[in-house]
């Protein structure tokens, strides 16, 4: 019997023998959570984990806490970050939480091995044991702390589900995502904060609208006579804190950071953990061509998770749209196709992408 070839994998090989298929989902929409682009299953229900940290970020502005405890733009980046841990990220979260008068005390997540090989690789030399500021997620937990006290809720339970504050987190990911009141599922992160799931497209319709709005920010800006709501100022505040500290938002070699550096204010990226990923694209003559009447978002998921093929698709889905320049996603071919070795340093296997973006 023959077996259909999927048509939504990315496929990696040893030898002549295919070893895995990976199966992509993957959605494009503009900032009206229009469909453009798909592949996979776009309605798949998707857990968004980091990924939604730029919308949980929006309700951390809303609540004053990043003026009232004078947060600058890099805080606020990273507040969206999944950081390696590198000394930049632990100095500048432990700034973040001295300016709230708290401290490392305060925070609900716990320690983990850095995201960064060289990271992990220094701490077992110094026979360190990361601690809660060390966590990749501490910037967000700053930012939550601080906007707990902003708004006078006891900061001791800031990371439960029932928080004043985490109920503004719902509210504003819901209403951002184009989804009714409690819209969402919600489950318990691997930082220990609530993470939402819903379907694929309304993560990409997040993305889009944070591009959709740096772009109305930044025309607005060349009009004097313009005003624009407080959400659409938040959230170009995000995109363009992502976008120009993208070394806040991961760290030394990570994807994002490469994503970003390369497209060079053009776009922002953020991984989830576990294979999901979303992307936010500023209006273009290529977003156009593609339908979109302004900004796009793209978001992704991996089914099994792997974040190595997830990056891979990131770049594949980039080029089939045709979206930046050839040496702009050159910049990204390290993470495209990679070659597979072994512990000698042999190539043993490739990794091809057989899925295709379909258009509407």
């Amino acid at each position: 019997m023959t077996v259909p070839m999927p048509i939504h994998d990315v496929v990696t090989t040893r030898g002549p023998v295919i070893e895995n298929r990976h199966q992509v989902h993957a959605v494009v929409t503009d900032a009206t959570g229009r469909i453009r682009a798909a592949v996979g299953n776009p309605m798949r229900i998707t857990l968004a984990r980091s990924a939604a940290k730029p919308a949980q970020a929006l309700a951390v502005l809303e609540t004053g806490a990043v003026e009232q405890f004078g947060f600058d733009d890099a805080d606020l980046a990273l507040m969206c970050a999944s950081h390696s841990s590198e000394d930049r990220h632990i100095v500048r979260a432990r700034a973040m939480l001295a300016k709230a008068q708290l401290d490392e005390g305060d925070l609900r997540c716990g320690g983990h091995p850095a995201i960064s090989d060289a990271v992990n690789r220094g701490w077992i030399q110094r026979d360190f044991t990361p601690t809660a500021i060390c966590n990749n997620c501490s910037g967000k937990h700053a930012g939550m702390l601080a906007g707990a006290k902003a708004i006078g809720a006891p900061t001791a339970d800031y990371h439960q589900a029932n928080h004043p504050l985490q109920r503004r987190v719902k509210r504003v990911v819901e209403e951002l995502a184009g989804l009714e009141p409690t819209g969402a599922q919600w489950a318990i992160d691997g930082c220990n904060l609530p993470a939402p799931a819903f379907p694929l497209h309304h993560l990409a319709r997040i993305y889009a609208r944070i591009a959709y709005a740096a772009d109305t920010a930044d025309t607005a800006d060349a009009s004097p006579s313009a005003t624009l709501s407080t959400q659409t100022q938040d959230l170009a505040r995000i995109f363009h804190a992502m976008a120009r500290h993208p070394e806040l938002v991961g760290g030394h070699g990570r994807f994002c950071t490469e994503l970003m550096e390369a497209f060079a204010g053009a776009l922002i990226g953020k991984v989830g953990a576990d294979g999901c990923y979303a992307v936010g694209i500023r209006a273009s003559d290529q977003t156009r061509q593609l339908g979109a009447d302004g900004a796009m978002g793209i978001a992704v998921k991996i089914e099994d998770g792997n974040l190595d093929i997830l990056y891979a698709a990131v770049v594949e889905i980039l080029g089939q749209l045709q979206l930046g320049t050839p040496d702009q996603r050159q910049r990204l071919a390290a993470f495209h196709q990679p070659p597979i070795r072994n512990t000698a340093g042999v190539v043993t296997g490739t990794l091809s992408h057989r899925f295709q973006m379909s258009l509407p």
